[in-house]
Order: structure tokens, then C-alpha cells, then sequence
């Protein structure tokens, strides 16, 4: 599927704010898909581009950009996972090599790095500004119609695992976005009730 976006409005140019029911729409009955059932077609380089610049969109207190991606498709995508089932076997973890089912089997995946910078911006906003990145990366691939998941699994907190895709000791994976197209419809799953996790503040 092709995308065209607008143009990037010019720094400090005012940014056109208006409904947009067919997003509400959507966000009513978005849902992840099972990272087993991804499949090929996955976006293209033009797509991944366009979903990445939309991520990047996500609030940012400070403007530091305290996160980056990382892409994980066709061969380096497989080496990746067999060097994690590698040191999962070095360990004796058939457990954790098969976890690596969900990396595996979707075409594409992009590592949202958490980087927090030294700053007055508190880390823990900085952490948050990823999960942010997260949720857009997930929301705009499935809006362009793909399947999408936001796993993190024992790869994303080993140390190890970290080092193999290349992080920093700073820093953490907030989540790794697979992306491809659904073989199969995700099923509803249970809602939290939001009126009972809501309270209205009074003095």
C-alpha cells in the first residue's frame, strides 16, 4: 500500500487542529494482533519511513527525542533471532527459544529504544515520551492496515540480548513493534469498566 503524507508543517507555523470522527472510529475498535498470525506483505521502505516520522510526532517534554528505532527485517532480522536462540540454548532455556516464536514469524519488527538524556526533564518523562513513540509506531501501522503487536519479552530486559541488538548501557527497549499483514482477524478481548477506574477530584 502506497501513503502520502502532508508535508511537515514549517517550525513554528500554526498546526491546524479540527475533528476527526474517523479517528475516534477507529480507536474504538483497534486491537493488536497476534504477533503469529503476521504475515507477509509488511510495509515497504517508503512505508516504514512515513510510520516512523508519524511515531516521532509522540509528546516530547524538552524536545529531546529520547528514543531511536531500530529495524529488524530479512536478514538481519534472522540473524538477530538466532543469535537470541543461540544464547538462550547456551543457558539451557528451551523456554525462553520459544518465546522467540513471536519475533520470528512476523516479517518486519522496529525496536523502540528508550535513550534518556541528562537533563532537566525528568528520565521518568523521558520513558514515558517512548511509550508514547510505541503507541503511535503501533496505532499508525495498524490505521495504514497491517497487523500489529507491542510485545517485550525477556529479550527486551536481558542484558545479553541488549548488547546483541546494540544498545547501550542507558539504555532500554520500551518495545518491539512487529508489523505485518493479519492471516486472520484479532478477537475482542475483555475491556477494563473505565467508569470504575475513574474519580473525579474534589477539595
Amino acid at each position: 500500500m502506497s501513503i502520502k503524507l502532508p508535508q511537515a508543517p514549517a517550525f513554528g507555523a500554526p498546526v491546524e487542529q479540527r475533528p476527526c470522527p474517523e479517528l475516534l472510529g477507529f480507536l474504538a475498535t483497534r486491537r493488536s494482533s497476534s504477533a503469529v498470525t503476521l504475515a507477509e506483505p509488511a510495509p515497504a521502505a517508503g512505508e516504514i519511513d512515513a510510520l516512523i516520522r508519524l511515531a516521532a510526532r509522540a509528546p516530547d517534554h524538552g524536545k529531546l527525542a529520547p528514543w531511536r528505532f531500530i529495524i529488524l527485517r530479512d536478514e538481519g532480522k534472522a540473524e538477530y533471532a538466532a543469535r537470541l536462540e543461540a544464547l538462550a540454548q547456551s543457558r539451557g532455556d528451551a523456554r525462553a527459544a520459544a518465546k522467540l516464536a513471536k519475533l520470528k514469524i512476523p516479517p518486519m519488527g522496529i525496536a523502540v529504544v528508550s535513550a534518556p538524556r541528562a537533563h532537566e526533564i525528568p528520565e521518568w518523562e523521558q520513558v514515558l515520551s517512548a511509550g508514547a513513540v510505541c503507541t503511535g509506531l503501533l496505532y499508525a501501522a495498524q490505521a495504514l492496515g497491517y497487523g500489529a503487536n507491542w510485545i517485550t519479552d525477556w529479550y527486551a530486559y536481558d542484558d545479553e540480548a541488549k548488547a546483541i541488538l546494540g544498545l547501550a548501557p542507558s539504555e532500554k527497549v520500551a518495545g518491539f513493534i512487529f508489523i505485518g499483514t493479519a492471516k486472520e482477524p484479532p478477537q475482542e478481548r475483555e475491556r477494563p469498566d473505565s467508569q470504575a477506574l475513574t474519580t473525579v477530584w474534589r477539595p
